[in-house]
């Protein structure tokens, strides 16, 4: 059985969510190559430690340059905040190792397309983090869009809710600094929807675009960790330098028409991210608060059971499923990123790319700036135009 050597950089939400996906991938997909769990990299020497041990690394290192010039790394997994993704990228790209590098894949569209340049040129496997493609369901979604079963696109509308920093009074933390992040729930959300966009139904050729900051100014913290922190009511305030909201209109190459939402301000979503696909022979419906589930409906139907339809996407028929639990026994957010490193660990085993890759890193940054455009200049913006 082959195996490739993993060092990550990166240890909190993310460095969870992907060492969760090491560790347990073999247990439930032994066929393919084991990733082996040699070396996380975080700032704080004391952080880093702890989660060495909680998560099951066999080291941990402080600086990601001594990570990524190790001579037994195979693969850099990047989680850090997204204005280390470029920096950390292209050294690795330069000592040869293979990069899986979390979503958005860069500040700007530039930084992007010179990380996928970089490599390309030094001949490595590239994947970015979008895994809500993996759940099954989203998985159903695109075989019956490829199939034809649902005819001819006309609308694909998706939307991405959240309810985390609803609160004027929650602290400041590094999401909400451009500088830090590039932007707000338009990169952090919206790629998401964008990238499910590009997976279902296809490139999108022109947008147009609006956003809000309804919160300018918050308190800054005093300790922060995924999408949690701490603060004082009496600490100095600093400005929110990002969007909390950002909706935008599409068209598609094939002719459908999108519609985008993605907001931290919608009180009672913890996580509804969803879309909904409306063809001419049917529509399918998914939310990732009911992630097993797929609501999908057929024009040709008889009249008198028309209606959208519950499908389990458990059984061993959908994607990855076969490797789970009986039908009818549910899967997690977690399992996602475990289908992720299928993915990888297969490309690597099949000396391919892995998709999703660099590639579609570029093509998100490419709509998520088009965006921004058309919100700056008020109009409607060629994808062409980037």
């Amino acid at each position: 059985m082959k195996s490739f050597n993993i060092g990550m950089v990166g240890y909190k939400f993310m460095g969870k969510a992907h060492s969760h996906a090491y560790r347990d991938l073999h247990m439930f997909f032994p066929q393919v190559a084991v990733p082996q769990m040699k070396l996380i990299c975080g700032r704080d020497e004391s952080g880093v430690s702890a989660a060495a041990d909680q998560f099951g690394w066999d080291g941990y290192v402080t600086d990601w340059r001594e990570l990524v010039t190790h001579p037994d790394i195979d693969i850099v997994d990047i989680n850090a905040p997204s204005d280390a993704h470029k920096e950390i990228a292209l050294a690795a790209a330069k000592a040869g190792k293979h990069l899986f590098c979390e979503k958005p894949l860069a500040l700007t569209l530039a930084d992007a397309r010179e990380m996928l340049q970089a490599a390309e040129e030094a001949g490595v496997k590239h994947m970015v983090g979008f895994n809500y493609r993996f759940a099954p369901a989203v998985q159903l979604a695109k075989k019956l869009v490829a199939e034809g079963r649902l005819g001819r696109i006309h609308h694909f509308r998706a939307w991405f809710l959240q309810d985390w920093i609803v609160d004027p009074e929650f602290p400041l933390v590094w999401r909400l600094q451009k500088e830090i992040a590039g932007s707000g729930s338009h990169g952090d959300l919206g790629a998401h929807l964008i990238d499910l966009a590009h997976f279902l139904i296809g490139d999108m050729t022109e947008v147009i675009g609006m956003s809000e900051t309804f919160v300018k100014e918050r308190p800054m913290p005093s300790a922060m960790t995924g999408l949690s922190a701490k603060g004082s009511k009496d600490a100095p305030l600093g400005p929110v330098t990002v969007d909390d909201a950002t909706l935008f209109m599409a068209r598609f190459a094939n002719g459908a028409l999108g519609s985008f939402e993605a907001t931290r301000f919608a009180p009672g979503h913890r996580c509804t991210n969803s879309f909904e696909i409306n063809g001419s022979k049917g529509s399918v419906k998914f939310d990732f608060e009911r992630m097993n589930e797929l609501q999908v409906y057929f024009t040709d139907d008889a009249e008198d059971v028309q209606g959208f339809r519950r499908v389990l996407a458990t059984d061993a028929a959908h994607a990855y499923m076969d490797a789970w639990w009986p039908a009818g026994h549910t899967i997690g957010y977690e399992h996602t990123f475990v289908h992720e490193v299928v993915e990888l660990m297969k490309a690597m085993e099949e000396d391919r790319q892995p998709v999703p890759n660099f590639v579609d890193g570029v093509k998100c940054q490419e709509v998520l700036e088009a965006v921004d455009r058309s919100i700056e200049e008020r109009r409607w913006v060629q994808i062409s135009e980037m």
